[in-house]
């Protein structure tokens, strides 16, 4: 026998479609893009359509559509619709979503950089409906505006412009740094040339701009001949003696300031002076040095480059030994005759040694010192008259030693000392040329 177990539905039972579903901001960003995660949490339905306004995708007919994209700012709506054979039911949320923020301003400094400065602020921030501004060390210090114009600082130092703005719900902030330079202060020296360095007329100088800005100059003098007027670092001359007074007049496009200095160009004397020159005998060659030049002031050893400058050597000193038994100044192109190197374009030189043998009314050690101008050398012949080219000894100290230069300068060395310091030994000497023969 046979049993069978037939069940059905009563007839007229309805099943209800209740529509219902959760979201989750992802990482509760709320700033576009934002990607939203939905959970359908429907009962009694068997069929789903999903409208997404403003979402990527539009619509969806998924139970359950994963997550959704909205790219643009703005207050959407999302729907469910949910549904069975026997009814319909429908939910909606509306969410706001905020604009993508981008922060940015210029701060561009106007004119130039030097105290005071004005500053102009331009915000170019996209996606924020406020804004707040910082501006330490300014006028004004703060602002809510959205392009807070122009601000100015007096002061120089190094400042930071801040600028916080908010798109309803998320802050953010940017900084930057300026830099205000000093305010304008003209200032220079008056530097004058190697061979104008006695401040004796004629006198050519530069004038070395210290201003602490880039400006427009303007160069004036009372009694000089400035060579440019406008440049930067001009050269003046001065043709007779005197004081005078410079004034430079700076100009950085903001304001005007003026600076001045006073000169004071002595007579010319025509006489350059030297005080404790030394010269080492001929085995300090290569330390001390036995060569020297009174237009470049300096003295040269073997270890020198003399190739462009030998024509300048003047005075060669050769000591034979710590002793100084045999000291001789000897004419520059005659030194390989003395065991030293060859002097590239080395000049004659009219030498007396012992002045004392020459006949000619030598320079004492007293008119020496006493010798202001080159008023001596004027009246006095430089010749080899007698011996006096020879060598001398230490017998007889000051020595004076007398000489003439190719160009016709007459000069005067004053031996002071002989120093025994064994192979480094040396004399120590004074000396006076004329500047011009």
């Amino acid at each position: 026998m046979l049993f069978f177990a037939i069940t059905s539905c009563k007839k007229g039972q309805v099943v209800t479609a209740k529509a219902d579903f959760a979201y989750e901001i992802i990482d509760s960003n709320f700033t576009v893009p934002v990607r939203i995660k939905l959970t359908n949490n429907a009962t009694g339905a068997n069929q789903y359509k999903w409208t997404f306004e403003g979402g990527d995708p539009a619509t969806s007919s998924k139970r359950d559509p994963g997550v959704i994209s909205f790219n643009q700012p703005g207050t959407y709506h999302i729907t469910l619709e949910s549904w069975n054979e026997d009814g319909h039911d429908q939910k909606a949320v509306t969410i706001t979503l905020d604009s993508a923020v981008v922060i940015n301003f210029d701060a561009e400094i106007l004119i130039n950089s030097y105290a005071p400065a004005n500053v102009q602020i331009t915000n170019k921030t996209i996606g924020a409906i406020s804004q707040e501004w910082s501006f330490n060390g300014a006028a004004p210090q703060t602002s809510s505006a959205k392009d807070p114009g122009t601000i100015t600082y007096t002061n120089p130092g190094n400042y930071t412009i801040t600028l916080t703005v908010n798109n309803g719900r998320k802050t953010f902030t940017l900084s930057k740094e300026i830099t205000i330079l000093p305010p304008l202060v003209p200032s220079f020296e008056i530097v004058p040339s190697f061979d104008d360095d006695d401040y004796q007329a004629p006198l050519t100088a530069v004038l070395n701009n210290n201003t602490n800005a880039e400006c427009t100059w303007k160069w004036t003098a009372t009694g000089g001949k400035i060579d440019n007027d406008t440049a930067k670092n001009p050269s003046i001359y001065f043709a007779s003696p005197g004081t005078y007074t410079v004034t430079l007049s700076a100009n950085n496009k903001k304001e005007t300031k003026t600076f001045a200095q006073t000169i004071t160009v002595l007579p010319n004397t025509n006489l350059r002076s030297f005080a404790d020159v030394r010269l080492g005998i001929s085995s300090a060659y290569n330390t001390i040095g036995c060569f020297f030049s009174t237009k470049l002031r300096k003295v040269f050893t073997a270890k020198d480059d003399l190739t462009n400058i030998g024509g300048n050597i003047d005075i060669v000193y050769y000591g034979l030994n710590k002793n100084f038994k045999y000291n001789s100044f000897i004419s520059p192109d005659s030194a390989t005759y003395y065991t030293f190197n060859v002097i590239p374009n080395a000049r004659p030189v009219v030498v007396v040694n012992t002045t004392e043998n020459c006949n000619c009314n030598p320079i004492t050690a007293s008119q020496f010192d006493n010798m202001s101008t080159d008023a001596l050398f004027q009246n006095t012949a430089v010749n080899f008259s007698g011996a006096a080219w020879k060598q001398f000894d230490n017998s007889a100290m000051p020595r004076i030693v007398m000489y003439q230069t190719a160009d016709g300068r007459k000069g005067a060395i004053k031996i002071k000392s002989f120093v025994d310091n064994a192979s480094q030994s040396y004399i120590i000497c004074d000396i006076k040329v004329q500047k011009e023969p």
